[in-house]
């Protein structure tokens, strides 16, 4: 990666030079002699055995689980080799987005390529450039929905408890009331939102598939809220795109979500990325940026970034948003493995996932005890009841290597992906029915 200082020694003094300086001492002049750093007190470094040595101890704490039967917004998915090999390259390891964009082209067209995907993945017409993670996706599209006379904003009790939490923050700041619909069955009560809806309604967010795993009534959604005159915000499992229908195909309005399993580890909840689709009707309003194609003085193709609503660039009170950057390497991460897996690959991961998920569901409630809370479609999670406590089943998982669904009110959240296969199934059957005994 070169040096962490990119400028030589000449080259600081020169600049020095340029503006009367002497020193860097005498350019920080005005900053307090009390808050100065001196020097630092680093101690000899270490040799590479020696460095390896330390590291390899520290990673060793880590509990590492060879099988995870955990989602709940977060999902272990393989990815292959080819998305690292590319976005590891020194070129494109960047953690911001350039300030004089049209002179990284490489960088504008890697965003133009993710926005391209995301619109064929979800069915919409626009994407932009990604925003931070799914929750700060879903609360900047309830603004993205807001008008000087509809300012209310309705939200399905069912969705993911972290994004509601931010929705509710960001509200809060422009003192929006939220109203949160309660769950009937596991899913969005459908006729607590008809009542909900009135002319100040601006949106409706719902995720499909929801916290638990239930396949929503996107249809009826959509529905009643254009019917009331309110947008629809649908939050979506990007996986689950390539075996269920898309937010396009729904006629939603916006469509977010977590971009994590595109491509991006788990890696202790970050970093991860926020996409946002939605119609071209809603093209002005999306925040961040966007990039665009067009052609240079020469006729040749080109990037820009264009339609930036954003503070920096407008008056602050007219701005829609505060987001004024985008995950530029979590985006190019997940442009490329879209591209490696293709419309095919998407669509086996999906099928594989849930094909996993329902032969556990299968397996589990064959065990007393274990049952599925509700009969409704699901994707690759599901909640089930457990006649073991929670915290007990989750410790003896933990001991054979495997982390269990996450405990909830009600049960258990279990969740598989492609790389939940039959045999490690079968072990999780094993373990658990040893538990039970062990309990009984």
């Amino acid at each position: 990666m070169g040096s962490y200082i990119p400028s030589t020694r000449q080259e600081r003094q020169e600049m020095l030079s340029a503006i009367g300086m002497s020193s860097t001492d005498e350019l920080y002049a005005a900053v307090p002699e009390s808050v100065r750093l001196k020097e630092l007190n680093i101690p000899e470094g270490c040799t590479e055995l020696e460095v390896r040595e330390k590291i390899t101890g520290m990673a060793g704490k880590n509990k590492v689980f060879s099988s995870i039967f955990r989602g709940a917004g977060a999902y272990n998915h393989y990815i292959p080799s080819i998305v690292k090999t590319v976005t590891s390259k020194e070129e494109f390891v960047t953690a911001y987005t350039p300030y004089q964009a049209e002179i990284s082209q490489g960088v504008l067209q890697s965003i133009f390529e993710y926005q391209t995907e995301m619109c064929q993945l979800t069915g919409m017409d626009v994407s932009n450039a990604s925003v931070y993670d799914g929750a700060v996706a879903a609360a900047e599209a309830v603004f993205m929905c807001q008008e000087r006379k509809k300012q209310g904003v309705i939200v399905s009790g069912a969705v993911d408890p972290k994004v509601l939490a931010v929705i509710k923050t960001y509200c809060a700041s422009r003192s929006v009331e939220v109203k949160v619909l309660p769950v009937a069955d596991y899913a969005t009560d459908i006729e607590a939102l008809k009542s909900a809806l009135d002319k100040t309604s601006a949106c409706v967010y719902v995720q499909s598939p929801n916290y638990y795993g239930v396949i929503e009534d996107m249809e009826a959604v959509v529905a009643a809220a254009h019917e009331a005159g309110a947008k629809v915000i649908m939050g979506v499992n990007p996986i689950a795109l390539g075996l269920l229908k898309t937010p396009g195909e729904y006629g939603v309005d916006i469509a977010v979500g977590e971009g994590q399993p595109l491509g991006m580890p788990l890696g202790f909840g970050g970093p991860y990325l926020g996409f946002m689709t939605a119609t071209s009707a809603m093209v002005r309003k999306l925040p961040g940026r966007i990039v665009g194609e067009t052609k240079d003085a020469n006729g040749k193709r080109c990037y820009v970034l264009t339609l930036q609503a954003r503070e920096q660039h407008i008056r602050r009170e007219k701005a829609s948003s505060n987001i004024c950057s985008n995950e530029a390497l979590c985006a190019m991460t997940a442009a490329v493995y879209l591209a490696a897996m293709g419309p095919k690959g998407i669509r086996q991961a999906a099928v594989s996932s849930a094909a996993h998920a329902h032969y556990l569901a299968s397996e589990l409630c064959k065990i007393p005890g274990f049952q599925l809370v509700t009969d409704k479609p699901f994707f690759h999670e599901f909640v089930t009841t457990t006649p073991i406590p929670a915290k007990i089943l989750e410790e003896d998982l933990a001991a054979e290597g495997i982390l269990g669904g996450l405990p909830v009110e009600d049960g258990i959240l279990w969740c598989c992906t492609e790389l939940c296969t039959k045999e490690k199934i079968d072990k999780l059957i094993q373990v658990i029915k040893a538990v039970c005994q062990e309990v009984a």
